[in-house]
């Protein structure tokens, strides 16, 4: 790959595994030239050999460390001149244990992957996207419709993902001088390690165990390349993708 490549550069965070794989694997056959990140250099390797090695890179990265996403960044500018697209889609949960018996390690460690991994990123996004020619691109975060309806036992996760959608709208609004748009994906029950325990029952708001459909990742991997490939001139702010007989819409 060189800086020569007719396609269209992509960023995917936490590309190796789940959505973020789902999202990698479409895009790259919408055309695109995505560079994965994540903190597994194995995973990522895996996914770029899966899909042939060619318009794919994989960047190892701690998106959490500020000298590590400089770094990725900088490998991305070297590689491919710019970037297009960044898919802020890494993040991780912790156990759903009462508020109370949540530790400090466990809300640093969602904290990090959640939020400020899609804070450093949307910075070097921005960075790199004012001053490359033609300027700007486009960012997608990954906000789950924990960003607006939290479930039981969810406080890190749901903080991250309220702020997200804060920070989705913040980079809209600073983006625009500059042709940088940003929107948000929620999305519910799409079937990943993440989701696995939902087919055997998952805890509800009103303390029943119940199980929950789930959906192909692919279905929302197919809406972020529709997202991706807006003009600059529109942008989807929030689109909510999710299993269409889960209990989210409604008191049940």
């Amino acid at each position: 790959m060189n800086d020569a490549s007719p396609s269209r550069i992509a960023l995917v965070t936490g590309g190796g595994t789940g959505v973020g794989r789902a999202i990698v694997t479409a895009l790259h056959g919408a055309g695109w030239t995505v560079a994965i990140t994540g903190r597994r250099a194995g995973v990522l390797e895996e996914v770029a050999e899966a899909l042939g090695g060619e318009r794919v890179a994989a960047i190892p990265a701690d998106i959490g460390d500020p000298r590590a996403v400089e770094a990725l960044f900088d490998e991305v500018e070297r590689r491919f001149g710019r970037l297009d697209l960044l898919v802020n889609n890494a993040g991780t949960n912790v156990p759903p244990v009462p508020i109370e018996e949540v530790t400090f390690d466990q809300w640093q460690t969602i904290l990090s992957a959640n939020l400020t991994g899609a804070f450093l990123c949307t910075q070097g996004a921005f960075r790199l996207m004012k001053q490359q020619n033609p300027r700007g691109g486009r960012i997608i975060n990954n906000g789950s419709i924990s960003a607006s309806t939290p479930r039981p036992n969810s406080a890190p996760y749901t903080a991250t993902k309220h702020a997200i959608a804060g920070l989705t709208k913040a980079t809209a609004l600073d983006g625009r001088p500059f042709d940088i748009a940003c929107g948000q994906i929620d999305i519910g029950n799409a079937a990943s390690d993440m989701t696995a325990k939902m087919s055997s029952g998952v805890l509800q708001a009103d303390g029943r165990i119940a199980p929950e459909p789930t959906m192909d990742p692919a279905d929302v991997a197919r809406a972020v390349v529709h997202m991706a490939s807006l003009p600059p001139e529109a942008n989807i702010l929030n689109l909510t993708i999710m299993a269409t007989k889960m209990p989210f819409v409604g008191r049940g």
